[in-house]
């Protein structure tokens, strides 16, 4: 087709049935076609589906199509903004800095929340001038509207550049690369790497704040749901320490990114590794028993967390180091307190919601643990999930005076869940995958990212579940964690990060033929092409030196307890 020729595009109008067609020139960009639909959508328009296949709106019309669009509405739409405004920031940072100057590296931490904590190294201060410096450097830039330009490069170039930029940890990571190009991203003269989608230009980069926060900078962007609204970020101390914790422990043993991971499997004593990390958790799980046991007087241990945090295992390994120092655990699920099925609560699409706290029978767990507390005996309930209904089977228990119980369930942390019990016989823990180790400095892993591929390779070995069904679900399953888990977890008395440095490079060999059995035709393709393009980063590990009590054998199987 020559470049004055017209073209028709059919275009599919959101979640409804409308379809408009339209003709266009061959070499119309899809931004210019998102601009004439966008005022029939809310969010702004970020990505183009383009006959099946993603594509930024800087790409140019080639034949007819059929497409749809993305919005920051859109959780792809919404991580494209994520990663366009850390470039802003990172430009931004080098932009305000005086010439004599320098910064060595500026790293994308983690997420608390909507804000994105980043670390800058060097010889300057983080005081509110600067902050302020870089605010209005950012505003700047988009009312400048400056292109973020894309450039398919041969590996070497891409190499040869970030070195030039002092950018080691992406020349580390290229190293371990199977394609032969990278995608680099410019903006105004800097050049860097993002995994993912980036929006065409600054001008659509207008929701944000920076501000100092710890010893870094915190980059607060909108919520998903409220795309053109910034939210006042709500600290959250014990999160964050934990966080900075586990990257310092990264940092400690040289593995801050999955370059270092990658080098470490290549030349590095992997076995070591693996009994390092594990024993690091086993001593903080040893310190919280301590301090259950130093505190006197605690005889409900209540443990919650998200999905496939590792909750079971975890209990297992705290109730063990409670027996080494004399006291007798008891573990007790509240699944067991499920009212039965007809009378479970539905949600806004007419399905059951098992994890509202009216699913629970509230009533009855306090009833059941006042009379343990006051040394009653007590048949304990046992819930039926085939039939949907309560049983009692003869399990009848009473606590001694070194005996404990350890609860494990989605509203452990919430007070409504336990208000009949006194607060100085409750020991609140918040266990969660919190993932510290970066692509590369620029680039962080989700912590759903690695919840997400944990509890696919786990559904598909305990429930028979395929990827597909497990990311279709992972929404609402993300929908109960913001209202019912993540509310609660500052009130906890101790935190537990279940995250091992090495699982993604386990979990890769598992994973992959799930995620490969998903098809284009699926809604959950998209997501499945996702995960295999970041697993391409890591190299496989075999997991035949990993311990049977492992929190990762909780996942890919072989423990020694009963999950």
């Amino acid at each position: 087709m020559g470049q004055n020729e017209m073209t028709k595009v059919t275009i599919k109008m959101g979640k409804t049935d409308e379809v408009v067609e339209r003709n266009y020139a061959v070499g119309t960009t899809y931004e210019e076609i998102a601009d004439e639909f966008q005022e029939k959508y809310k969010g702004l328009i970020a990505l183009v589906i383009a006959d099946g296949k993603i594509r930024e709106l800087t790409k140019k019309l080639e034949r007819g199509c059929t497409i749809s669009f993305l919005t920051l509405q859109d959780d792809i739409g919404h991580k494209t903004y994520e990663r366009t405004a850390t470039m802003m920031l990172i430009k931004a940072v080098y932009d305000v800095l005086e010439k004599d100057q320098h910064v060595e590296k500026v790293k994308v931490e983690f997420a608390i929340g909507q804000g994105f904590f980043c670390s800058l190294k060097g010889d300057f201060k983080i005081k509110q001038e600067f902050v302020d410096r870089i605010n209005r450097r950012m505003t700047e830039m988009v009312e400048e509207k400056i292109p973020i330009e894309k450039r398919s490069l041969p590996l070497d170039e891409a190499v040869e550049l970030f070195e030039k930029q002092g950018m080691k940890d992406k020349v580390k990571l290229f190293r371990y690369r199977r394609s032969s190009t990278v995608n680099v991203y410019s903006l105004g003269g800097f050049y860097d790497y993002y995994y993912g989608y980036m929006l065409p230009d600054t001008g659509y980069m207008k929701y944000f704040n920076v501000i100092a926060y710890e010893d870094g900078l915190m980059l607060i962007l909108p919520y998903t749901k409220q795309p053109d609204k910034i939210e006042f970020f709500e600290p959250r101390e014990n999160l964050f320490h934990t966080l900075r914790e586990s990257a310092i422990w990264n940092q400690y043993n040289g593995i801050d990114t999955v370059g270092d991971l990658n080098e470490w499997v290549c030349h590095g004593n992997l076995a070591e590794l693996i009994l390092v990390q594990e024993a690091e958790q086993e001593r903080k799980i040893g310190e919280i028993a301590k301090d259950i046991v130093n505190r006197g007087g605690v005889k409900f241990v209540m443990i919650a967390g998200p999905s496939s945090s590792g909750k079971t295992t975890f209990s297992h390994r705290l109730s063990i180091q409670l027996r080494t120092l004399g006291m007798v655990p008891h573990p007790i699920a509240l699944d067991n307190y499920f009212v039965n099925r007809e009378n479970t609560p539905l949600d806004e699409n007419g399905n059951y919601n098992f994890e509202c706290l009216e699913a629970i029978d509230v009533e009855l767990f306090n009833q059941n643990m006042c009379e343990l507390l006051a040394g009653k005996t007590v048949e304990m309930p046992e819930f039926n999930f085939l039939t949907g209904q309560r049983e009692y089977h003869g399990n009848f228990l009473k606590l001694g005076a070194e005996d404990i119980l350890v609860i494990e369930g989605i509203h452990g942390l919430n007070d409504k869940m336990s208000y009949a019990l006194p607060n100085d016989s409750k020991y609140k823990i918040y266990i969660s995958a919190l993932t510290s180790l970066n692509i590369d400095a620029h680039n962080r892993i989700p912590t759903t990212d690695g919840r997400l591929l944990r509890r696919i390779v786990r559904d598909a070995r305990t429930r028979g579940a395929s990827a597909k069904k497990t990311i279709a679900m992972w929404p609402s399953v993300r929908k109960g964690e913001e209202e019912n888990i993540f509310p609660y977890q500052e009130s906890a008395d101790a935190m537990f990060n279940s995250v091992l440095i090495y699982e993604l490079a386990v979990l890769k060999q598992y994973a992959e033929p799930l995620l490969f059995c998903i098809g284009k035709e699926d809604p959950e393709y998209f997501e499945a092409k996702r995960l295999l393009k970041f697993l391409e980063y890591f190299l496989g590990i075999d997991s035949t030196n990993l311990p049977q009590n492992s929190i990762c054998r909780e996942f890919i199987g072989g423990s020694c307890f009963n999950v």
